[in-house]
């Protein structure tokens, strides 16, 4: 393949990018406006306790769709829309994040991967786009730079790849309980998995734009070697 080809690939998945972005937040929006009796708070504590887990704590965030569970400190971390608004939105977003917190608590794999990988690809990122751009410079002298923030970025594109199986994962945790526990009924779980599979999208697409960006550095490297 030669360089037009990549640069066509990585248009085609900026542009899917996009979609995935416009379309997560209509389905957010969407699907927040259908409403369930428990509120985002209340489905994650309820998820935790059904699991047998009493050391994570639920609390609420600043901004939007900014819901994340910090296995350092095990918090879930829920943004305002989702702690206090009980709708299938909300359920979803705040079931998938619990699902980390199962992860955690029961040692899922990719899960202690990608936690271990953390420490590795911040140090990386602070350096790599940097390196980058002097391997581009200098890559008519020598391209070892530009090797360099080759392998610093295939961390990052690892990283990306490994977190597919969480996020997926942990989505399929979330529909399970909030269908088993009887918060949602087939209706609405099928909309909650509509959610949370419009999320899944975003990682899938951020994982092959970076893909793609290493092995269009990498096609780079090997011509100016060559």
């Amino acid at each position: 393949m030669g360089t037009g080809i990549y640069w066509i690939i990585f248009i085609g998945i900026t542009l899917a990018s996009l979609v995935v972005s416009k379309l997560l937040e209509y389905r957010f929006e969407k699907y927040s406006k259908v409403p369930l009796h428990l509120t985002g708070k209340e489905v994650a504590e309820k998820m935790l306790f059904d699991n047998g887990i009493t050391d994570v704590t639920v609390v609420s965030v600043e901004g939007h769709l900014t819901d994340h569970y910090n296995p350092q400190n095990k918090t879930i971390n829920l943004s305002a829309d989702v702690y206090n608004t009980a709708s299938v939105a909300a359920a979803a977003v705040a079931a998938h994040e619990t699902g980390h917190a199962l992860q955690h608590a029961y040692g899922y794999a990719p899960l202690r991967i990608r936690s271990a990988l953390v420490p590795i690809v911040s140090l990386s990122s602070k350096y790599m786009s940097w390196i980058l751009l002097l391997g581009m410079l200098l890559i008519n002298i020598s391209v070892v730079p530009l090797q360099v923030g080759i392998v610093l970025f295939a961390l990052t594109t690892l990283f990306s790849f490994v977190t597919l199986p969480v996020e997926i994962n942990a989505s399929q945790r979330a529909v399970a309980w909030l269908e088993r526990s009887g918060i949602t009924n087939s209706q609405t779980t099928e909309m909650a998995t509509d959610a949370l599979r419009a999320a899944a999208y975003t990682y899938v697409v951020a994982a092959l734009s970076s893909l793609a960006t290493l092995l269009y550095y990498i096609l780079l490297a090997n011509s100016r070697r060559n």
